[in-house]
């Protein structure tokens, strides 16, 4: 049996489209459906349900899929086994990132994990936005928040200590707050997932509780790029880890307001799909991030 074609199989089924897998595959879409075809005339069974719009497993292919997914990472651990340790790791890896944390951490130290292993092909999704892994065929995604419930397994790496910003033209206009009750007099930048979303408060943790003092907002962002800017331009207060924001304090672009009023420090976790055994490529690709991320996790909370 073609690992490669399990591979292809493999893809089209977590994503249900063939055009789609053929992109992320780098193949032309006629030969994603050739392997596919070919596994089943050699297996025997139907394996896919397949309609102009849909594409969805049958039973035989539920079954077959999970056995599938086994099998391949089996065969990855073997190849590893036997491959001169100088040679690295070969495949394609493909991740989600938040954006600040790609940018100013992952991506800077990315040159020493290539590296060590230079064969593989690395795909990196920057997103505000919470992926599908299994449907949008990541490996792992990396986390920032509260997680909800979900098949995948969670790696916990740490917590973003929170911190309040504000530019130092913005609290010359406005003043600086220092209880609750000041805050009446200014405004919040609101992030939100979905633009127009109501609720606009300011968080921060009370004892074991959090509680939530409402705000006006006169503006929301649903990026992190966007709510950083916005409060650079001087346009409101926000709420934010203390990681993204350790070099705009250093060089003093913002300032930090009301230090015994913050949000909860934020859960930073690695996310992967379960699977009997990992392949040796996500398994080298979880380590190293976890290893570049924990030691600032510490050091942001350090820092608040």
């Amino acid at each position: 049996m073609d690992l490669n074609s399990l591979r292809i199989f493999a893809r089209v089924a977590e994503l249900g489209s063939f055009t789609q897998a053929a992109d992320q595959l780098g193949l032309a879409k006629g030969r994603v459906s050739m392997a596919v075809r070919r596994l089943e005339a050699h297996v025997g069974a139907r394996l896919l349900h397949r309609s102009t719009r849909h594409v969805r497993l049958t039973t035989d292919g539920e079954q077959f899929l999970a056995r599938c997914k086994d099998l391949i990472a089996d065969a990855e651990q073997l190849q590893a086994m036997f491959q001169p340790a100088h040679s690295g790791l070969q495949g394609r890896l493909r991740i989600d990132l938040p954006n600040t944390l790609a940018r100013d951490l992952i991506i800077p130290r990315l040159p020493e994990f290539l590296s060590a292993h230079p064969l593989l092909e690395i795909g990196i999704s920057t997103t505000d936005r919470h992926v599908d892994v299994v449907q949008e065929g990541f490996d792992c995604v990396l986390r920032v928040g509260p997680l909800a419930s979900t098949d995948l397994i969670a790696r916990p790496l740490g917590a973003m200590a929170m911190c309040n910003l504000a530019s130092p033209s913005y609290l010359q206009a406005h003043g600086t707050p220092s209880t609750l009750s000041d805050l009446s007099r200014h405004r919040l930048i609101h992030y939100a997932a979905t633009l127009g979303a109501q609720g606009a408060g300011w968080e921060w943790q009370d004892g074991d509780a959090v509680r939530v003092h409402p705000m006006r907002s006169t503006l929301v962002v649903n990026g992190t790029d966007a709510y950083q800017a916005a409060c650079l331009a001087g346009l409101g207060l926000i709420q934010a880890p203390v990681l993204g924001a350790l070099r705009l304090l250093a060089d003093g672009s913002l300032v930090k307001v009301m230090p015994g009023f913050t949000a909860p420090a934020m859960p930073v976790s690695l996310l992967y799909p379960q699977r009997r055994q990992l392949a040796p490529r996500v398994k080298a690709i979880l380590d190293w991030l976890a290893q570049v991320v924990e030691p600032y996790l510490a050091q942001s909370a350090a820092a608040d």
